[in-house]
C-alpha cells in the first residue's frame, strides 16, 4: 500500500513511562444504585456494567485536583525516572481528551508547571483514545530527525463531570432503552494520568527502543462515537465491528514487514471485556500476554494504554517485545512495537 501506513523509527527510545491513579474509587454498584429506578423500569438485568462491560470500578480525582494537575504530576514523575532535566526537553505533547476550554491549549499549563524552557515546543494533540500513541510516533519522528533531543508525552483524563451529567440524564422518567444503550459506554469511563519520556537511543543503550509500527484509518465510521463535555453517544455494536475490522486489516497489512505473532506482551487500549476478547480472538493472541486493567480503572481514554504499560513495566525483561495497540473514535487504529 502506498503512503505511510507502516513506518520504522531509527534512533528513539522510551526512557520512562509513568502513571498517576485517581484516588476516589467509584464502583459500578454505586452507579446501579443511582440508576435503580431506570434499570427497573426499562427491565435491564442487575449488575449490567459488570456483566456486559466487565467494569467493576473506575476512579475519580479528589476534590480540588484537576486532570491537568495530574498530568503535571505524571510528567514530573516520568522526567525523574528518566533522569532527564526539564531544561533538556525540546517538546511537550499533551494528548488529553479532557479540557476545560477551547483555548489556550492544555499543554501550556503543563509546560509551565513542569518548568520546561521557552525553547521547548508545546501543543495539544487530540485523536480520541489513540492520542497518546500518535504523540509517541510524532515525538519519535522529531527525535529521529535530530530536531529535538528529548520529548515528554502527557495525558490526564477526568470522567467525573461527564458521568455525573450522564447519570442525571438517565435518571429522567422519559429515558428510553435506546437512550440508555446510546450512553452506556460513558459509564465505563475512568479518570487517570500518564506520561512518557522519549530520547535518542544511541545515548541511552539501556532504554527501550521504539521500533516502528502501523497506522490505519476507517474514517467512514466517524459518527459511531461522538463525545462532548456533557456526555457521549455511542453505537456500541457498530464501534466494535468497525474497530475490530480496522485492527484486523492493520494487523494483516503489517505482517509482511513485522513478525507480531510471537510478542512477549500485547498492551492494548482498555475498553471493556467484549472489545478485548474480540481482538484476542480475531488475531489469535495469547490471552496470558494481554494484561487487563479496565475492570478496576475503566476506560481511561488515551491514558489507558500508557497506564497499563507502566503497570507492566516491572514484570518486563530486557529484550522483551511489546506491541502497543489502540483504536480511537473516528475510527483510527495504531500499533507500535517497543523492544524492552
Amino acid at each position: 500500500m502506498a503512503g505511510n501506513a507502516t513506518f520504522r523509527h531509527s534512533n528513539t527510545a522510551l526512557l520512562s513511562v509513568s502513571s498517576v491513579e485517581a484516588p476516589r474509587i467509584v464502583s459500578s454498584t454505586d452507579f446501579d444504585h443511582r440508576l435503580a429506578a431506570t434499570l427497573k423500569r426499562l427491565k435491564f438485568p442487575p449488575r449490567l456494567l459488570e456483566r456486559v462491560a466487565g467494569v467493576t470500578h473506575r476512579r475519580w480525582w479528589a476534590a480540588g485536583t484537576s486532570f491537568d494537575d495530574a498530568a503535571v504530576d505524571a510528567g514530573a514523575k516520568a522526567l525523574a525516572e528518566a533522569g532527564v532535566e526539564a531544561s533538556e526537553v525540546g517538546l511537550l505533547i499533551n494528548t488529553s481528551v479532557t479540557r476545560r476550554n477551547l483555548e489556550p491549549s492544555v499543554a501550556v499549563k503543563i509546560h509551565h508547571e513542569l518548568g520546561l524552557p521557552s525553547s521547548a515546543m508545546n501543543f495539544d494533540l487530540a485523536n480520541a483514545c489513540l492520542g497518546f500513541v500518535n504523540g509517541l510516533i510524532l515525538a519519535a519522528n522529531m527525535i529521529d530527525s535530530g530536531q529535538i533531543k528529548y520529548a515528554v508525552i502527557v495525558n490526564g483524563e477526568d470522567a467525573q463531570s461527564t458521568q455525573e451529567a450522564t447519570l442525571a440524564r438517565l435518571q429522567r422518567p422519559e429515558t428510553t432503552r435506546d437512550d440508555f444503550n446510546r450512553e452506556f459506554a460513558t459509564l465505563t469511563l475512568g479518570s487517570g494520568a500518564a506520561a512518557a519520556v522519549l530520547g535518542p537511543a544511541n545515548e541511552h543503550p539501556g532504554a527501550h527502543r521504539l521500533v516502528g509500527g502501523v497506522m490505519r484509518a476507517g474514517t467512514e465510521h466517524h459518527e459511531l462515537c461522538v463525545g462532548g463535555i456533557d456526555g457521549m453517544s455511542t453505537d456500541t455494536k457498530g464501534l466494535l465491528d468497525g474497530g475490530l475490522q480496522l485492527v484486523v486489516d492493520a494487523w494483516h497489512e503489517a505482517m509482511p514487514d513485522w513478525d507480531w505473532a510471537a510478542m512477549d506482551r500485547y498492551v492494548t487500549h482498555q475498553v471493556s471485556n467484549a472489545y478485548t476478547q474480540a481482538i484476542i480472538n480475531a488475531i489469535d493472541l495469547d490471552p496470558d500476554k494481554v494484561p487487563i486493567t479496565f475492570p478496576h480503572w475503566g476506560n481511561v481514554g488515551p491514558a489507558s494504554l500508557p497506564m497499563t504499560l507502566a503497570a507492566e513495566a516491572q514484570s518486563l525483561s530486557s529484550g522483551d517485545r511489546i506491541l502497543c495497540m489502540g483504536v480511537g473514535s473516528g475510527l483510527n487504529a495504531g500499533m507500535v512495537e517497543i523492544v524492552w
